[in-house]
């Protein structure tokens, strides 16, 4: 961790929490990610030796705890006292992210894992009631090995697989990696998406309507952006 040499306080926080990858690995621990392998995900082009490493980093710091799971099998991380004060700063970024940074995508930025990740980890899986509903999504623009995946949702619980469940899909998903972004980020209403056809949903009327509820929005996907105020 590199020093600014200096006693403020602004500059001690900062070397911390400015690090690379610091605030995004504090987003998914608020976000519920809890597992070494779910913190990855949502960092997936930072290497595991770094995770490892600012994890280590913020557990030194007392900004984040490691502990053992239920099962005793496996290790699970957790923001302290001090980690979830840095959670408001988090969603303060965020907001003026959303506020002064909206644009179309750059390529880059298209990043199939990240909302995969997005999609599971924020699905209301209770919108079906419980009942067992598989929803596919074709991802047009994908090569044909990562065009496909589906997402099971049982007792409230939803889970990303990348081949079919045991039995038929009853939502169908059909849409652009682009346009499902733009959708999850809120540049674009899933209502407005599906009218217009850039997304296409392929199911009973009971099921759309759950689907509706389901879909994971930004949780600052209501912030407009600056132009338009």
């Amino acid at each position: 961790m590199r020093s600014y040499n200096q006693f403020c306080p602004i500059a001690k926080a900062a070397e911390l929490f400015c690090e690379r990858w610091t605030a995004l690995i504090i987003r998914e621990l608020a976000g519920g990610g809890a597992r070494f392998a779910q913190i990855q995900r949502g960092v997936p082009l930072a290497s595991p030796t770094i995770v490892a490493s600012r994890l280590k980093q913020l557990e030194q710091e007392g900004v984040v705890t490691r502990e053992k799971t239920a099962s005793g099998n496996a290790w699970q991380y957790r923001l302290t006292a001090a980690g979830k004060e840095f959670v408001p700063i988090v969603m303060a970024l965020g907001i003026w992210g959303q506020r002064w940074s909206r644009r179309e995508l750059a390529e880059h930025e298209i990043d199939l894992g990240l909302l995969l990740w997005a999609l599971e980890k924020g699905a209301d899986a209770r919108s079906f009631d419980a009942r067992r509903t598989v929803i596919e999504f074709d991802i047009t623009d994908q090569p044909e090995h990562k065009r496909h995946w589906w997402y099971l949702n049982e007792d409230g619980h939803c889970e990303l697989c990348v081949s079919a469940p045991d039995r038929d899909a009853d939502i169908h998903v059909t849409a652009t990696l682009p346009d499902l972004i733009y959708v999850w980020r809120g540049d674009l209403q899933l209502a407005r998406a599906i009218d217009n056809g850039r997304l296409e949903v392929v199911a009973t009327a009971r099921l759309r309507r759950a689907f509706n509820k389901w879909f994971a929005i930004a949780s600052i996907a209501d912030v407009g952006p600056a132009s338009a105020a």
